[in-house]
């Protein structure tokens, strides 16, 4: 077989057997015209359902109309930052859209932040307002004199929820749902220039570093919106638009969730169905079983524990597109998935950088919504690359350009492309392509697969091992519910690491020194020697990220700390 380079572009084959555009023409709008197209088309459809309440998309519109008036009144002016810190709420859409209808730039704040992490951000976002729930009060007035500030708005979360209470005066803060009770919707009119007007700052890398945050400019976001529409079956969503809904449980304040959540119902003229704790599983099936959502997007951890959830009847979950993206989706995740629901469980792929999205294994997609063209689906592949994106795969060691079937650093490029780090455009780009850290190969097919992290490479006497195919590897064995590779240090080789895996098990099964060595058999059958770990490690838990990632470097630190 002839070797086949990404710049051929084998995916545009699968492309043309899908009847599927090579490009799209992107229109130059600002973010907020989501809302308003929505609310001029649909005005009537629901835009959100949270805890027991419904709105409209004309009452949504409103909302953030009146919010970035009360903005704009408070001094906010374009390009001031705007932060929003809440969970998945309507809040956080208002909070959203009514800054950048007010011409702000919004930066998005994980609820989580410890107070040193949040006041970095802010003094380094310089935020002029901050969004947030009524109980960081104490913590933002504790910093407020080093950062920025000029006026703390809070929200309770039972605001705009069927348990709303009255609005009750708190000093040193104002008040979210008084200030849309007592303005009128006459926001600013704003000049926009899309390709060039930040829209969102949102850190990231904290996982891995020191956070940087993104500009993501208008057209980036919209741009990503449209090329993900297509990928659901665009033209008959266009035409039942106002008919769907979204489940939104992945958090609205990482970037999966702000465009592959929330944009994307806003695109469709959606409804919303707020889920606050992604860890509520209970309360996304409910939401799935009462409004039949088109969409639920999520990460492995989420279909995992409803695979293994007591009393769940997956069947119920028919005619949902279940999609898992922003960590690996182990292959056996999404065969058990499959079996007990009945659906395929599909799988993508992004980074903040872009905005996020940039490969999606579509044809799952549409099989998902009953669109079945024969094409291949293939279990374990991130898919293929969304219309526009510029792919190359590059040696590890040497940068060339590797073949189908060799592993190389993916680097991207397309109209989703931040315009850099902030905040200075072009920081963090090389010739406009992002580097980002992630082996993967490609098949002749022009099917992409995610090996692992540059950083989470285990280095075994030389020997690369990549943290992900051990993963996969333990998925594999019965007893595992989730687990995780990383390499230590080798006491005996300066330089060298052992692989140590941590594993929580599936109810039913104990942790015993006899299920050890099962374990370490099952992989000493699908891994080269080098690989196999040398520790195991049961917990009842594992640290999560934010999104609900496992959290490897903290395992790493934990790990070295007691080393020592």
């Amino acid at each position: 077989m002839a070797e086949v380079w990404c710049k051929d572009k084998p995916w545009f084959k699968i492309y043309d057997e899908a009847g599927f555009p090579h490009s799209i023409d992107y229109p130059e709008i600002p973010l907020f015209e989501l809302i308003d197209r929505a609310a001029r088309d649909c005005p009537d459809s629901l835009s959100m359902a949270y805890l027991g309440k419904e709105y409209t998309y004309k009452e949504l519109k409103t909302f953030a109309d009146k919010f970035a008036t009360a903005l704009a009144k408070l001094g906010v002016r374009k390009g001031d930052r705007v932060g929003v810190q809440l969970v998945n709420t309507p809040q956080f859409v208002i909070g959203v859209y009514g800054g950048l209808r007010a011409g702000a730039t919004v930066t998005l704040l994980s609820p989580m932040l410890s107070l040193e992490d949040l006041k970095d951000q802010l003094q380094r976002s310089g935020a002029k307002v901050i969004v947030t729930e009524d109980s960081k009060l104490d913590d933002l007035k504790a910093i407020k004199d080093d950062t920025k500030l000029e006026h703390i708005i809070i929200t309770k979360l039972s605001d705009f929820s069927a348990e709303e209470s009255p609005v009750v005066e708190v000093p040193d803060a104002l008040q979210l749902r008084d200030l849309i009770d007592k303005t009128e919707p006459n926001p600013p009119q704003i000049e926009i220039k899309p390709k060039e007007d930040v829209a969102l700052l949102l850190f990231t890398g904290g996982t891995t570093g020191i956070p940087k945050a993104p500009m993501l400019t208008h057209y980036n976001l919209t741009t990503n919106v449209l090329q993900l529409y297509l990928l659901t079956s665009g033209a008959a969503v266009e035409a039942n638009r106002g008919n769907y809904s979204v489940i939104a449980s992945i958090p609205f304040f990482h970037i999966y969730g702000f465009t592959c959540a929330m944009n994307l119902a806003l695109n469709w003229a959606g409804t919303l169905l707020f889920v606050p704790d992604p860890r509520d599983i209970k309360m996304m099936y409910n939401l799935i079983k009462d409004y039949r959502p088109l969409w639920t997007p999520g990460v492995p951890t989420q279909f995992m524990k409803m695979a293994e959830a007591e009393g769940l009847d997956l069947t119920e979950l028919k005619g949902t597109v279940p999609f898992s993206a922003s960590a690996a989706l182990p292959p056996e995740v999404s065969r058990t998935f499959e079996k007990k629901a009945d659906i395929l469980l599909s799988e993508g792929y992004g980074l903040t950088e872009m905005s996020p999205g940039t490969h999606s294994n579509f044809i799952a997609i549409w099989k998902s919504v009953g669109l079945d063209v024969g094409l291949p689906i293939k279990l374990g592949s991130i898919g293929l690359p969304i219309p526009d994106t510029e792919v190359e795969l590059l040696d590890i060691d040497t940068g060339e350009g590797v073949p189908a079937g060799k592993l190389g650093e993916m680097i991207l490029k397309g109209p989703q492309t931040m315009k850099g780090y902030w905040p200075n455009p072009g920081e963090g780009l090389r010739d406009g392509w992002i580097y980002t850290g992630d082996v993967a190969r490609m098949d002749e097919d022009g099917y992409f697969y995610i090996v692992d992290r540059t950083k989470d490479m285990i280095n075994v006497s030389g020997n690369k091992v990549y943290g992900r195919v051990v993963d996969d590897v333990l998925f594999e064995h019965p007893a595992v519910l989730e687990g995780a590779a990383i390499g230590i240090p080798d006491p005996e080789r300066p330089g060298s690491e052992r692989v140590k895996v941590f594993i929580m098990l599936k109810e039913g099964y104990t942790a015993s020194k006899e299920l050890e060595e099962d374990i370490i058999k099952h992989c000493r059958e699908k891994l080269p020697p080098y690989a196999v770990p040398k520790f195991i490690e049961f917990r009842e838990d594992l640290p999560l990220t934010p999104i609900g990632k496992i959290f490897k470097r903290k395992l790493r630190e934990e790990e070295i700390e007691r080393m020592k």
